[in-house]
C-alpha cells in the first residue's frame, strides 16, 4: 500500500499540493437542496444536470413515504426524468465524446496531462455531481493511480445506482491495489425523511441496496466503506436516530458528519443549532472511544479517527466564534479541479486560479502564476474562514502546533 508517510516533508514545506478534490462532473441524479455546487455554477440551468428520481422509500411502519410532512410541498422539486432509462442511462451519461462536447467536461487525454503535471498525492477525492455517472471513472482512477500514487482515493456517492456502483467500484479495486479505496454513502435521514431531505423519492432504499452490494467487498484489503451525513436544519433533531442506525450497519468503518455549507438556494438549511451539532459530534466521539463504532482498517486509521474528533470540535468553535482558528493550507497543500478545468484553492472560494486549458494542462504553472499567489496570500492573511471538513483534515495533520492535542485524542482512542 502507498504510505502516507511519504508526505511528511509537507509538514515543514507546504509548497506542493498533496490533496486534490476533482469535481469530475456536475451531472447528478438527485436534487439535494443543500448542494452548493450546482448553485455556485452561475448561469447553469440545474434541471439539465438532474436525472430521473426513483419511487419513494416507505418506513418500516409505512408512515413516511410520499405522505411524509417533509415531502409535502416539494414534489414539484423532485428530479425530472431523463429521456433515456434508469441506472445511469440516458442524456446524463451518453457517449464520452458527446458528454465532453455538451458539458465541457475534461477528456481522458486532458486529465492525463493534468495528472502528469502533479506529484504524488496523499488524498484524491472525487466529487460532483454524482461521480459514478462518469462512464470513464475507472479510466480516470487508473490515470491518477499510475501517475500520482494516492494513498487514499475517496468515492462519495448518493448510492442511487446500485449495480453500476458495485461493478465500477470492484473494477477500481482490482486495478488500484496499492491505494485505499474509500466509498462514502450519503445517509441524511431514515427512510422517507432521507428521500424528502434529498428531494429524491426512493433514494434511501437505493442507498441501502448499494450498501448491501458493497459490504461484501471487505475481501479486498484496500477497501473501506463509510457513511457521511450532512448536518442541516432539517435533520438536526434526528441525528441520534441516524447515528444509532449507522452504528448498527455491518462493515461500516466510519460515520462522518459534514456541516452544511456554501451558497445555497434556500439559506434556511444553514440555520442549525450549534448545541445540537455539539451533541451529535459528542455522540460520534463517545462511540469511537467506547469502541462501539469501528474505524478504518488502513495503517494510520487511528490517527485519522483522532483527527476527525479534533476537527469536529474546531468546527464547532468556528461556528461560535465566526473566525479562523488555525492556519489554512488551501492553495498550497489542497487544490480543487472542476470538471471543466478550473483550478481553485478550495471549494468555498469562487475566485479561480485559472483554467488548465490556458496553462498547457500544467498545475505547476497555474499555482506559480501571480493571480494564484495573490489568492493564496489572501488566505494566508486570514481574509476568510470556513467549516469545510476536508480542509480541516489537512490543516490539522500538517500543523505541528496541534500535535499535542492530536496525540492526546489518539492515546484515548488507543487505550480506552
Amino acid at each position: 500500500m502507498y504510505s502516507p508517510l511519504r508526505h511528511m516533508d509537507s509538514i515543514f514545506r507546504k509548497s506542493k499540493p498533496i490533496h486534490l478534490t476533482f469535481f469530475v462532473t456536475k451531472r447528478c441524479n438527485s436534487k439535494c437542496p443543500f448542494c452548493f455546487y450546482l448553485k455556485s455554477k452561475e448561469g447553469t440551468d440545474t434541471k439539465e444536470f438532474i436525472s430521473k428520481a426513483p419511487s419513494p422509500s416507505p418506513s418500516p411502519s409505512g408512515g413516511e413515504g410520499t405522505d411524509s410532512p417533509l415531502l409535502r410541498g416539494v414534489q414539484g422539486c423532485v428530479s425530472p426524468p431523463l429521456r433515456g432509462g434508469d441506472e445511469g442511462e440516458g442524456d446524463l451519461c451518453g457517449s464520452t465524446n458527446d458528454r465532453i462536447n455538451k458539458y465541457g467536461e475534461l477528456s481522458l487525454d486532458e486529465i492525463e496531462k493534468i495528472s502528469c503535471s502533479m506529484g504524488n498525492l496523499l488524498w484524491l477525492a472525487f466529487s460532483g455531481g454524482e461521480i459514478y455517472l462518469r462512464d470513464d471513472l475507472l479510466e480516470i482512477s487508473k490515470i491518477f493511480y499510475k501517475n500520482n500514487k494516492p494513498a487514499i482515493m475517496l468515492y462519495p456517492t448518493n448510492g442511487l445506482l446500485p449495480e453500476l456502483i458495485k461493478d465500477r467500484t470492484e473494477q477500481i479495486l482490482n486495478h488500484c491495489k496499492k491505494s485505499v479505496i474509500a466509498v462514502k454513502l450519503s445517509i441524511d435521514g431514515l427512510y422517507g425523511s432521507h428521500d424528502a431531505i434529498r428531494n429524491t423519492q426512493g433514494s434511501f432504499d437505493k442507498t441501502m441496496q448499494t450498501y448491501h452490494m458493497l459490504e461484501g467487498f471487505y475481501k479486498y484489503p484496500n477497501f473501506e466503506l463509510g457513511v457521511n451525513t450532512v448536518f442541516c436544519s432539517e435533520n438536526q433533531d434526528s441525528m441520534d436516530g441516524i447515528i444509532d442506525f449507522v452504528r448498527g450497519l455491518k462493515n461500516i468503518k466510519t460515520h462522518t458528519i459534514s456541516l452544511v455549507r456554501g451558497n445555497l438556494t434556500d439559506g434556511n438549511y444553514k440555520k442549525v443549532d450549534h448545541n445540537k451539532y455539539l451533541h451529535a459530534i459528542a455522540r460520534l466521539e463517545e462511540n469511537l472511544k467506547s469502541r462501539v463504532s469501528s474505524i478504518y482498517r488502513f495503517k494510520g486509521a487511528r490517527i485519522k479517527a483522532a483527527q476527525d474528533i479534533l476537527q469536529r470540535l474546531l468546527i464547532h468553535r468556528t461556528m461560535l466564534e465566526q473566525r479562523r482558528l488555525i492556519p489554512c493550507y488551501a492553495g498550497r497543500l489542497n487544490l480543487v479541479l472542476s470538471e471543466s478545468g478550473d483550478v481553485y484553492p478550495c471549494e468555498i472560494l469562487t475566485e479561480s486560479f485559472g483554467n488548465v486549458r490556458d496553462y498547457e494542462y500544467d498545475i505547476k504553472k497555474i499555482i506559480r502564476d501571480e493571480k494564484a499567489r495573490k489568492i493564496v496570500g489572501s488566505i494566508t492573511n486570514n481574509q476568510c474562514f470556513c467549516t469545510h471538513e476536508c480542509y480541516f483534515m489537512t490543516n490539522i495533520l500538517f500543523n505541528p502546533g496541534l500535535y499535542p492535542t492530536l496525540f492526546k485524542e489518539y492515546m484515548q482512542l488507543r487505550f480506552c
